[in-house]
């Protein structure tokens, strides 16, 4: 690879960067509670009701937990078909970020990295329960960010622990 800016690495070593140290599930619970009925694909089209939280653990100066949970209940004429509760978790590593990015990059770019694992855990999973594989649509972090702590006009600005 050849040398660029006057024959520095393009990645000097004091860019920001972050980096993914580790990725796992942390948590994962399926629930069918009305099998082998709610299997059946008979009946009126479900309801999918998606909630979606990311949980912040510092665990040394640069390194962080990000935990992206994602909970889903369906049913069907108030009847459970399936509950899912999936904790994906991963650890990142964040070098020369200034403290006013910190907080954005760990609760919108780290849930961003985990999103894609996330979502094939949970197809893969209802579909080994019986069901259709349940696909996540693309989730805007950025907007979720700015719901939780951008104020509104005449509020103060909630603060999060990075």
């Amino acid at each position: 690879m050849a040398a660029t800016n006057g024959g520095q690495h393009p990645y000097a070593d004091n860019a920001p960067a972050v980096s993914v140290l580790s990725q796992y599930i942390k948590d994962l619970s399926f629930e069918n509670p009305n099998a082998p009925e709610s299997v059946s694909g008979r009946g009126p089209q479900p309801s999918i009701k998606l909630d979606f939280n990311v949980n912040v653990k510092p665990l040394a100066e640069n390194d962080v937990e990000v935990e992206l949970r994602i909970e889903g209940r369906t049913e069907q004429q108030d009847k459970v078909l399936f509950n899912v509760d999936l904790i994906y978790a991963g650890v990142f590593r964040l070098r020369n970020v200034p403290p006013e990015l910190r907080q954005p990059i760990v609760l919108i770019e780290c849930p961003r990295l985990l999103f894609p694992f996330a979502r094939q855990i949970i197809s893969d999973i209802t579909q080994s329960g019986g069901f259709p594989p349940l696909l996540l649509d693309p989730v805007d972090f950025t907007r979720l960010y700015h719901e939780r702590f951008m104020p509104g006009p005449g509020q103060d600005q909630p603060q999060a622990q990075t």
